[in-house]
């Protein structure tokens, strides 16, 4: 039984062996495909896999529940990830103990957002809540959601949406955190969601017009809604904040099974002098640790 099945301690020495071992072991199987195995089949027995850090890598914690937050915390930390994205106020404590940075916190729901006036007490007090809790732990940002169409017009939506956002983003410049609008796709994840195209984002950050109010450029889900992926980087990287990978289709692993080409993906964000952080937001296939590793040396460029 596995330490992920069995919620125990897991080690340096068991994570460095898992990610050099444990695509080997599926592969046997028939189940690792052979970029998985020739990756991890070659990994070094001591160091993180994440060596370059010219991108600074975090992982989304709700796509590897079968670590638990503090199991995932120390994969994090052997691999050479930085931080811990989309995890909540009452996690903080465990990833300072850790060394990592809680890289995006939670506000309200996805469905129920901003772009309706009827949702603002409640998305708005959520949100000012995070702004709070982020500012006062030193962390960056909070995320936010439009909330679904329900038949609204866009422009109507997008209007809401700025006039919502104008009554927070003070509290967000004074606590130096950033506000990001996840761009997510309405095809296949989240049907009749308003933000489901760059434009409209950035409309609405053009609207907004604070350097504490931008995007979450979600590379999966924008290759499933208007592909484009570099050319949209490199055009408009001012309006993007933080990004987040895939692969594209099915939400797996980033490896040779999807058909984009992260490496390059990597590269372009690099181009555009960003600094700031790149989530892993994929379900993995295969065992956990192994294809995190695998994803922090695609991305390692």
């Amino acid at each position: 039984m596995s330490q992920e099945s069995i919620g125990g301690r897991v080690t340096r020495r068991d994570i460095l062996a898992r990610a050099a071992g444990g695509a080997a072991a599926v592969a046997i199987a028939g189940a690792a495909t052979p970029a998985l195995a020739a990756e991890q089949s070659s990994e070094s027995s001591e160091g993180p896999v994440i060596r370059n850090n010219r991108i600074t890598q975090t992982l989304c914690q709700w796509c590897y529940t079968k670590l638990t937050l503090e199991q995932l915390c120390q994969a994090a930390n052997t691999l050479g990830y930085k931080g811990i994205d989309l995890v909540g106020p009452e996690t903080f404590e465990m990833l300072k103990k850790h060394n990592l940075v809680g890289t995006m916190t939670p506000s309200h729901s996805i469905p129920k957002g901003i772009n309706r006036k009827e949702n603002w007490d409640e998305c708005l007090d959520k949100i000012r809540k995070s702004i709070d809790a982020t500012g006062e732990a030193g962390f960056p940002n909070v995320i936010c959601f439009s909330g679904n169409r329900d038949g609204m017009d866009e422009q109507e939506g997008m209007k809401n949406c700025a006039e919502a956002l104008k009554q927070v983003v003070g509290q967000a410049e004074k606590q130096k955190v950033t506000i990001c609008m996840e761009l997510l796709n309405s095809k296949v994840n989240h049907p009749d969601y308003m933000c489901d195209h760059s434009k409209w984002g950035i409309e609405l950050v053009k609207m907004v017009g604070s350097e504490h109010f931008r995007l979450l450029y979600d590379i999966y889900h924008m290759q499933i809604m208007e592909g484009d992926v570099i050319a949209t980087i490199k055009k408009n990287h001012q309006y993007f904040a933080h990004y987040h990978t895939a692969g594209v289709p099915g939400r797996h692993e980033i490896d040779d099974t999807q058909e984009l080409y992260y490496p390059a993906v990597m590269k372009a964000i690099l181009a555009t002098g960003y600094k700031g952080w790149v989530g892993q937001e994929f379900l993995p296939v295969h065992d956990t640790v192994a294809s995190l590793a695998q994803a922090g040396r695609i991305c390692d460029v």
